[in-house]
């Protein structure tokens, strides 16, 4: 078929791309010139602070107000805190303190500094309601599992980061807290009536939308209550008759990441990616690893969809200028850079504040810690978590391939502090646990993801998260001089 560059560059307007590397590659200036709306950043293109405020600046250059975004939650899912771990506690801990000014200062920190490095939509806050203990993909990257509770934060959350001029994108629409799969890898069906989808998963979003949000990112589910039969995300009602119409949002559609197996795995990506924009997404996440080639192949499918008549130019129209709109949004902010709430001291505030205490804390004279390892989710990635930073002594173990008899042997006389994640989830974890305080039967167990599970003897403390200041708060609540490690 002949070429057609007003098609082409229409369709590239529906486009967040990722790229392989610490810099811009030619594929991605040309694209943006060419129309691409923005780009993705993960682990992979993130180096160093400089790197990065330096890589953005590129990528300004190549087109007026590119939408430069990344995945920055704080807490368990961070991309700019890699390395270590965030400096923000995370959702579960801000629903756990449950402050709304908290947790608004918070996200403006967190906004202040994405600013600073060149990111203008961070694809934050999720508002999600946790309800499924099992879930193995929210978490505590839910600020809890009360619709209210999470409507408050969902909206403080949001004000936080556009107030610096980031733009807010609430997720994963309409709600992936009561699912015990995880989309990346198989479509999750959630198995509860409309009425009670209403009053739970909604809320939160009719929240975001009446605090201005400026995106909204669809889930990779099925709600047979709600009338959806495969993917949310490519459902025409849900996203036109349920979140247009009925809750009033005027804003961006985003997907979830279109390479993820909820939504693609059976149709392949530019298929499932023609089939979002025909159902009301405007901006397409492709993913992490969806790179030129495949940009490609997305692309050609949209302006052959449109060919055939399977798509409406109309509909791609309206994708692109609500995508321009956007664009235009963040190019037109301006925020006073006010550091009065500077992310290290706002961010250990709030994980001091939601640290909780069950039982007596014994003296800790002489301490050694087993970290009990868990499987990282994919939203999450390897990011460091633990107490290993500040202490001197720690071990981690693996509780399917591990002795814990022989850890124990290890320990001898000393304080045993052994910090888990998400015991509840794992048994092997569980019974690792109670091996060890079988024998050190006055142990402190720190539980750095939800405290769902606790044993039934010990003091037991929760974080609510596993973020680098989490695992701060911990150690000061744990540590004394002799433990802690010089400059912990």
């Amino acid at each position: 078929m002949p070429h057609d560059p007003t098609l082409e560059r229409l369709a590239n307007a529906t486009l967040l791309v990722p790229f392989e590397s610490y810099q811009a590659p030619r594929w991605i200036l040309d694209g943006l010139a060419n129309g691409f709306s923005g780009v993705c950043l993960f682990h992979n293109n993130l180096q160093s602070a400089e790197q990065v405020t330096a890589l953005n600046a590129s990528l300004r250059e190549a087109t007026d107000h590119p939408l430069i975004s990344l995945d920055e939650e704080g807490g368990d899912v961070t991309r700019i805190g890699q390395a270590r771990g965030s400096d923000y506690p995370g959702n579960a801990a801000l629903g756990a303190v449950d402050d709304p000014d908290l947790t608004r200062e918070t996200f403006r920190a967190l906004g202040l500094e994405l600013a600073d490095l060149g990111f203008n939509l961070d694809l934050a806050p999720s508002v999600d309601v946790n309800v499924a203990d099992d879930n193995p993909v929210i978490g505590t990257r839910s600020f809890g599992s009360d619709a209210e509770l999470v409507a408050r934060h969902a909206a403080a959350s949001v004000q936080g980061l556009q107030s610096c001029g980031v733009a807010a994108c609430a997720k994963h629409f309409p709600g992936h807290g009561a699912t015990s799969q995880d989309s990346h890898h198989t479509l999750p069906r959630v198995e509860a009536d409309a009425d009670l989808l209403r009053r739970r998963e909604l809320v939160p979003f009719q929240a975001a939308i009446d605090a201005g949000v400026r995106s909204i990112l669809t889930a990779h589910i099925e709600l047979p209550g709600l009338g959806v039969e495969g993917p949310a995300t490519l459902d025409r009602a849900l996203l036109n008759d349920l979140l247009r119409d009925e809750l009033g949002f005027t804003g961006v559609v985003v997907s979830d990441a279109m390479d993820m197996r909820g939504v693609s795995e059976h149709i392949g990506i530019p298929e499932a990616s023609v089939l979002a924009i025909a159902a009301g997404c405007d901006l397409l996440c492709l993913g992490r690893f969806v790179y030129a080639d495949q940009v490609a192949a997305v692309r050609a499918a949209l302006v052959d969809a449109v060919r055939e008549g399977r798509l409406s130019g109309e509909r791609l129209e309206e994708a692109a200028e609500r995508n321009a709109r956007l664009r235009a949004w963040v190019g037109e902010s301006v925020v006073e850079r006010d550091r009065a709430t500077a992310s290290e001291r706002i961010g250990l505030t709030g994980a001091r504040r939601a640290v909780r205490v069950d039982g007596d804390l014994p003296p800790l004279e002489n301490p050694f810690v087993v970290e009990v390892d868990a499987p990282a989710g994919v939203a999450v990635g390897e990011v460091p978590w633990g107490l290993g930073p500040w202490f001197r002594d720690t071990v981690r173990v693996d509780p399917e391939a591990d002795d814990p008899s022989a850890v124990s042997t290890s320990v001898g006389d000393r304080d045993l502090v052994v910090v888990v994640r998400d015991a509840h989830r794992y048994r092997s974890a569980q019974a690792f646990v109670g091996a060890l305080l079988a024998t050190h039967p006055k142990a402190v167990v720190v539980e750095m993801g939800l405290p769902i599970w606790r044993p039934d003897r010990g003091a037991y403390v929760s974080t609510y998260g596993a973020a680098h200041v989490n695992g701060l708060s911990a150690a000061e609540l744990l540590g004394f001089a002799g433990a802690l490690k010089v400059g912990g």
